[in-house]
């Protein structure tokens, strides 16, 4: 007898405790999203420059970066955005001593603000000299406070569409109780694969640049008001 008391008694108090732990209000949750396409204005590109033989001429790779320099001071890159990429084929004193013909080569690295500029400077550079030239990486230097207004927008959505599912029904939109966010970018926006070449000797083009698109979801869950 002494062992049902204490069971129905500590069913009691387990019953007890699990109501008062227990969230009995009465919810609705809903999801929100926004997005937005923004135009990079931070592109990183990769600039290839090769001595080459004009007739019996060595263009050498001095002239070429004598060349690209200036192109780049008149563009008005900032010195900091100009910097050397990869030297492995650049001044090998063996190679060059053991093969006259040896050709080097160089590569260099310039963050564009204005892509307009890549025609710019490319045009006062030996066409013959220049390689390769590659988008490596590009960017929105505003794209944090494009974020913060997404996920703003999001939340909003969440409170209208609960108002108005609620309302539909006759009910009322209580207080929030739990907000989740969702990051729909499957990408980061600071790209390292390669996704645009040129053509260094092709005119200039009016295609627009690649966007960004970026988009974000908020899950929220509210109280319905009694």
């Amino acid at each position: 007898m002494k062992k049902i008391i204490l069971l129905a008694t500590f069913i009691a108090i387990a019953f007890t405790v699990f109501a008062q732990n227990a969230d009995l209000r009465r919810k609705i949750e809903v999801s929100g999203s926004a997005e937005q396409e923004v135009t990079p204005d931070i592109i990183n590109v990769t600039i290839a420059l090769q001595e080459y033989m004009n007739g019996k001429t060595k263009i050498t790779i001095d002239q070429l970066e004598g060349q690209l320099e200036n192109a780049v001071k008149d563009a008005g890159i900032a010195k900091e955005d100009f910097t050397i990429n990869n030297l492995s084929a650049f001044n090998n004193y063996y190679q060059k001593k053991k093969t006259p013909d040896f050709l080097a080569g160089k590569q260099y690295s310039i963050r564009f603000h204005d892509l307009n500029k890549f025609d710019q400077i490319l045009g006062q550079v030996d066409p013959k000299g220049i390689s390769s030239t590659n988008i490596d990486s590009y960017d929105y230097s505003k794209i944090a406070d494009v974020k913060r207004q997404l996920k703003i927008q999001a939340l909003l959505a969440t409170k209208e569409k609960a108002t108005y599912l609620l309302t539909s029904i006759g009910e009322k939109l209580g207080g929030v109780i739990g907000i989740t966010e969702v990051d729909n970018n499957a990408m980061p926006v600071q790209y390292s694969n390669r996704v645009m070449a040129f053509n260094a000797i092709q005119p200039a083009s009016d295609i627009d640049f690649k966007k960004i698109k970026l988009s974000y979801q908020i899950n929220a869950v509210f109280e319905i008001s009694n």
